[in-house]
């Protein structure tokens, strides 16, 4: 929450952020992880399903419905609009199950999720069927190759919001990664011609 709020200071923009399950188990712990979420500064979180056990890697439905619950009224009771994301993590946790992926989002929002997510959908369709049987917007998490798509193709499959999770740091860090082994393995500096570091690139960092 500390990084929160010091993200949340530094942005003039909404900031949501990722809370993962809530930092613990019980609904009352979700419920509490909202409020101090939002007295951090932030107007929106995403709370998943996946539990930390490698034994049962997703919380059981029902508990899992409860868990989001619990996080809406927490939001529904702040003095301003917080969107709460319902996230489920079964394709991301070795239970590629579209059928209880479906199920899980649809009764995350009947709970009070107000946007839903399920990262690592495989392709179009099933991002298409999710997209179709839900009726909250639903959030596309870029950046698993072979599973990340045009911004074109995922509005027409009815996705309403994008993030980028790691992607672009990721880039970021292999284009550091690919100029230092140049200079350690070839003594030159051709990173420099195909860098960012063009007069729009130097305009943009100063404002």
């Amino acid at each position: 929450m500390a990084q929160a709020r010091v993200i949340c200071e530094a942005s003039d923009l909404p900031v949501s952020a990722d809370l993962e399950k809530g930092f613990g188990d019980s609904p009352e712990i979700v419920s509490e992880t909202i409020r101090l979420a939002a007295e951090a500064g932030l107007v929106g979180c995403s709370i998943e399903d996946a539990s930390g056990n490698p034994d049962a890697p997703i919380f059981e439905f029902g508990h899992a419905v409860e868990r989001i619950a619990a996080a809406s009224s927490a939001a529904q009771a702040l003095p301003f609009p917080f969107t709460l994301t319902g996230r489920t993590e079964n394709f991301l946790r070795g239970r590629p199950d579209l059928d209880d992926t479906i199920k899980r989002l649809k009764a995350y929002e009947a709970a009070g999720a107000e946007a839903l997510m399920a990262p690592g959908l495989p392709d179009l369709d099933a991002v298409r069927a999710v997209c179709s049987a839900v009726g909250k917007p639903f959030n596309f998490m870029v950046g698993i190759k072979g599973k990340s798509f045009t911004v074109a193709a995922l509005a027409d499959a009815g996705v309403k919001r994008i993030s980028l999770a790691t992607s672009l740091y990721k880039a970021a860090m292999t284009g550091l990664l690919n100029a230092a082994r140049e200079v350690r393995e070839h003594g030159t500096f051709g990173y420099l011609d195909t860098s960012l570091a063009t007069p729009d690139m130097n305009a943009f960092l100063r404002d």
